[in-house]
């Protein structure tokens, strides 16, 4: 939402009139009519001209709320004011330049941070919560009342979480505008396993009491809802604030940091010889007992003279909060990392641009979230008009889930229908409605456990009573695994239990839970009214306009009618305001929070050395972008040589074709692909930049001021990397 937007009600915005007449448009005399006077001996005439077009040139209201609509979606200021030139028919028709829309906004953003960052971030919330009762935040003060941390969810947010709170991660590896603040996010998947936002933060840094009094804030706004597993990343200073604020909430860590961390302190490891990192990720996610765990860490250690090393040791510390074995244990609905949606977090990356100041951020943020529930809307939407895709058409436990499941969540469960078909079943026990069984998947040699029972109702069909395997899919997932399907299969069962399809699976999940009333939200927000009422009216009146320009005789008519209406619409909200119809909103926004009664400020960062917010990359991603680099033409390679000065290329043309690293991907719904999102918070592997150091740019290193009649470059272009000679 635009903040302080409405607060530009001038009719008309003028321009300053001491601008040079450098600022106008360079054909602003060739456009002129045949019939204007052309310039004289003396010049009088053309003077006189161009002083009466710089004294005309202003920003009007309906611009004026385009340019702040352009601006706060985040068009460019080139892409915004083409537009407005577009709809005005050409730039000379538009009355005013580029450099005045630049003007206008500069002159905006300073009006916004009139009271500075701390009033503005004051007028944020108390326009959110105007528009919306339910709107929850919280400000830390320190000692000398400035602001250090702030929390925020709106009613959705708090809503969602009722929901779909039993698992969520905090990623804090964001970075705000120029004070690098960290900006932290509580998110979760929905019931199509999108991804779905529980609140945020602007932190100061990140301490252990910055992140117990965010826990303690986040749990008062849930109404103390507590999840059942959280994830985060390897930061010492989060895991203490957990283990004090909840102490009965499983902790995970997120495999993406691991692998980053094992990346950053063992990154000699990473290369084309050595299979440490298809390894190390085979004890992350590939065992599913803990002396086979035990076994595969000891030979791992063995094998790559790791006894010694303290990062390794430390981490086998806190296996139980990576490794599958253990983490299976906890619900986890397949969430393994915090870097939950690519989509995301490119996004987020947007609006946290270091030019932003906390308007501006807020006003992006706004749209992000905007944008995800709309995406959600869609896909519900999609769903119900839909029906499943089934490849067992007479499959009765698929002709049931179909009715039930989202379908994302349903393609998960036909997966485990297919995989049940070449399952291997060897009774142990079967005897009385009970039965225990031993299932392996064909050719494999991991075998399952596989208890329940099962009773004939009175219509004399097998129903099951209650059913669990040792693979824990259901415990950990929320759906029935293979196994155990296999196991309903062979005892004669053809309906799932109800109390086994979980309701935050269902697709009509949202509406299940508010009819069992354990949320209740009041929709009738003055905010959606006003955007239902300019939904309605705004294609109307653009196609009233557009018809109108037409015939002359059309366009006298709507342009009285349009002044009548302006006049009569003035009228109405004047005599509105008179008669106190909006007192209520207005002595709302008139009272001050006592948390921000004693205010001095935000506080601020000093002597902040930012790193750099690049992903580590193994090995074969960056001989990948090498190999690119390599292939160009001479022509191409020389002009960009002066680009090669500050770029990293991976040298070393006799590595081995990579062997094939094995990391699970998570599923991500919303781009349509499996993917594993990058991180923003990381830094360059030392030891590989050692490999790397050249300086293409020196002359005496290249034998010659003309590096193109070098034989060195020539042979370069021979050369998958630089010369062996420029190596350091």
């Amino acid at each position: 939402m635009a903040m302080d937007s409405s607060q530009q009600s001038a009719t008309a915005i003028p321009l300053c009139q001491d601008q040079p007449p450098s600022e106008l448009p360079e054909d602003s005399t060739e456009n002129l009519p045949e019939s204007s006077p052309r310039m004289e001996d003396d010049g009088r005439e053309e003077d006189v001209k161009e002083n009466e077009d710089l004294s005309k040139r202003m920003v009007s209201e309906a611009q004026a709320i385009n340019i702040d609509i352009a601006a706060d979606i985040g068009l460019s200021l080139k892409a915004s004011h083409d537009l407005l030139s577009a709809q005005a028919g050409g730039k000379e028709c538009l009355g005013f330049t580029r450099e005045d829309q630049k003007n206008y906004l500069r002159t905006r953003r300073q009006r916004s941070l009139k009271f500075g960052e701390s009033g503005a971030l004051l007028g944020y919330f108390r326009n959110q919560v105007a528009q919306n009762p339910y709107f929850y935040y919280a400000v830390q003060l320190d000692k000398e009342d400035m602001i250090t941390n702030i929390f925020w969810a709106d009613h959705e947010m708090i809503t969602d979480y009722a929901l779909f709170g039993d698992a969520m991660s905090f990623d804090t590896t964001f970075r705000t505008n120029k004070e690098y603040r960290p900006f932290a996010l509580f998110v979760g998947f929905n019931h199509f396993r999108m991804t779905c936002i529980f609140g945020a933060a602007l932190l100061y840094d990140e301490t252990t009491e910055s992140f117990e009094w965010l826990f303690k804030i986040f749990l008062h706004a849930m109404s103390g809802k507590k999840p059942i597993t959280i994830f985060t990343d390897q930061d010492a200073a989060m895991a203490k604030a957990i283990k004090s604020v909840l102490p009965d909430v499983s902790h995970g860590l997120c495999t993406f940091h691991l692998n980053q961390n094992a990346l950053k302190h063992l990154g000699h490891l990473f290369n084309a010889e050595s299979d440490f990192g298809k390894e190390l990720n085979a004890c992350i996610f590939g065992y599913e007992e803990p002396d086979e765990l035990k076994k595969a860490w000891e030979t791992l250690v063995q094998k790559y003279n790791l006894k010694d090393n303290t990062w390794m040791a430390k981490t086998w510390e806190i296996k139980e909060k990576w490794a599958h074995v253990y983490m299976k244990w906890s619900f986890t609905m397949g969430m393994r990392s915090t870097q939950l949606s690519e989509s995301l977090n490119a996004k987020l990356k947007k609006c946290l641009k270091s030019d932003l100041n906390i308007v501006q951020f807020f006003t992006q943020w706004d749209t992000i979230v905007l944008e995800k529930r709309y995406e959600e809307s869609k896909a519900i939407f999609n769903s119900r008009e839909k029906f499943q895709r089934t490849k067992l058409k007479e499959s009765p436990i698929l002709i049931q889930v179909s009715q039930v499941y989202s379908p994302p969540l349903f393609d998960l469960f036909h997966n485990e229908v297919d995989a049940s078909l070449r399952c291997v079943v060897k009774p142990c026990l079967e005897f009385g409605g009970q039965f225990n069984f031993f299932i392996s998947k064909y050719r494999e040699k991991v075998k399952y456990v596989v208890k329940g029972s099962v009773e004939t109702d009175e219509f004399g069909e097998t129903i099951c009573r209650d059913i669990c395997c040792s693979c824990r899919k259901f415990e950990s997932f929320g759906i029935l695994c293979c196994h155990a399907l296999s196991g309903l299969h062979r005892m004669g069962v053809f309906e799932i239990p109800e109390r086994y399809l979980l309701g935050r699976w269902r697709l009509d999940a949202k509406d299940c839970e508010l009819k069992k009333e354990k949320t209740r939200v009041d929709e009738n927000d003055p905010k959606l009214q006003k955007a239902a009422r300019f939904r309605i009216i705004c294609p109307k009146m653009v196609k009233l306009a557009t018809r109108s320009c037409e015939v002359q005789e059309a366009y006298d008519f709507v342009e009285e009618t349009v002044e009548y209406m302006c006049a009569k619409v003035a009228n109405i909200l004047l005599g509105a305001e008179e008669e106190g119809c909006t007192d209520a909103e207005s002595e709302e926004l008139e009272k001050v929070d006592p948390q921000f009664a004693q205010v001095k400020g935000l506080k601020k960062k000093s002597g902040l050395k930012i790193k750099g917010t690049r992903r580590l990359k193994p090995w074969h991603e960056r001989r990948r972008k090498r190999k690119k680099v390599a292939s160009q033409s001479t022509t191409r390679l020389s002009e960009h040589i002066d680009h090669a000065a500050t770029t990293t290329i991976v040298h070393g043309s006799s590595l081995k074709q990579p062997p094939d690293v094995y990391i699970p991907q998570m599923v991500s719904y919303e781009d349509g692909s499996q993917s594993i999102a990058s991180s923003s918070q990381a830094s360059h592997n030392p030891q590989t930049l050692k490999e790397m150091s050249f300086d293409p740019t020196s002359h005496s290193s290249w034998g010659g001021n003309n590096f193109m009649d070098n034989q060195a470059f020539l042979e370069m272009l021979s050369y998958s990397g630089c010369p062996q000679k420029n190596l350091k």
